[in-house]
């Protein structure tokens, strides 16, 4: 699809929150990739952190993102799977106001690309709550650049035609 080059971009203050019980900032690869693309795409980092797969303090810490008016987006990496740790899906449903099933529709069939039938063990998924879009990957560097290369690369830049989420921002708190 197309970049309108005559059209402004308009930088994303996106947070990424790496879930996981396992890993910490210095082996966050997955955090680091998505760090790394949203950077080079000219967004700004709002926030990092690494939250326990705790559908508690997942939902906590959204919460306190979404009420950020410094943070317009929550990328998160991990907890998408079909073990009993994996907990993100079911807080992000918690916190969502609308949820954009056709966010994990594409995704997985991109990954059906790299990855075959195993993509099915996905339950990557997005929202949009109190005007703050949240979209939640797989915790491998592989998903995230999937999910980055493939879909919000685009849809989270402002020049993207036909439509973008950006458009979208100023009207996502109407009633």
């Amino acid at each position: 699809m197309p970049i309108d080059l005559g059209a402004t971009f308009l930088p994303v203050r996106i947070a990424v929150l790496t879930i996981s019980d396992t890993r910490s900032l210095a082996d966050d690869r997955s955090g680091d990739t998505l760090v790394a693309r949203l950077s080079e795409a000219g967004h700004v980092l709002a926030a990092r952190e690494i939250i326990k797969d705790d559908a508690d303090l997942i939902v906590a810490r959204l919460h306190t993102l979404i009420d950020d008016a410094d943070v317009n987006c929550i990328i998160t990496t991990g907890g998408t799977g079909v073990t009993g740790r994996d907990v993100t899906p079911e807080a992000i449903e918690r916190v969502a106001d609308k949820m954009i099933p056709g966010f994990g529709e594409l995704f997985r069939w991109l990954s059906f690309k790299t990855i075959g039938t195993s993509t099915v063990q996905s339950r990557a998924c997005a929202c949009v709550t109190r005007g703050t879009y949240i979209f939640a990957l797989p915790g491998s560097t592989g998903a995230v650049k999937d999910g980055w290369d493939g879909i919000l690369k685009d849809q989270l830049d402002s020049r993207h035609k036909p439509c973008n989420f950006v458009e979208l921002m100023p009207r996502l708190l109407e009633r």
